[in-house]
């Protein structure tokens, strides 16, 4: 999978020829796909977090408020509800929670159909940033993804997902 004369190379196809020099041995298919998907990841995050400072939120508080308006009208989840789909910690969903209530874009209120928990609500700024910060996130994205056609996209997205649910067996 290394790249061809005509294409041009990346830092991973490097990475591949000196361990292609060094152990001619090793099949390194899953390092080019791993490196180039980190590498992206690394490289599309540094780009989001810079959109997203723009709104005043770093890219893990974008990710509160975008799980509170994706959840659809009222725009409301437990503390639980958000820590589960965020894959984080109680103490790091407070410090989250706590910055985004101090800037006006969520409340949290007792939960009225618990009495001992909580609910976090999307103020009606916090539901503008969202959509706004949103907006700006994915055009981003699309804007990378532009190297590609739409059939080449799709394929790529449809790749990925099979890879994503072979690792989280």
């Amino acid at each position: 999978m290394s790249a061809r004369p005509e294409q041009r190379k990346d830092p991973v196809d490097t990475i591949v020829e000196q361990w292609a020099r060094e152990r001619p041995d090793l099949d390194t298919v899953a390092m080019e796909v791993f490196g180039r998907i980190t590498r992206l990841s690394r490289a599309m995050g540094d780009r989001l977090e810079m959109a997203y400072a723009k709104y005043g939120i770093s890219r893990g508080e974008f990710d509160v408020l975008a799980t509170l308006r994706r959840s659809g009208e009222p725009y409301a989840l437990s503390p639980r509800q958000l820590s589960a789909t965020l894959m984080l910690t109680t103490g790091g969903m407070t410090g989250r929670l706590d910055k985004l209530e101090r800037a006006g874009l969520l409340r949290r209120s007792p939960d009225p159909h618990d009495r001992r928990g909580l609910q976090v609500t999307l103020t009606e700024r916090g539901l503008h940033l969202a959509d706004e910060a949103v907006g700006a996130g994915l055009a981003l994205q699309t804007e990378a993804l532009s190297a590609l056609d739409g059939d080449r996209a799709e394929q790529l997205a449809d790749l990925l997902r099979e890879l994503l649910l072979a690792t989280e067996r």
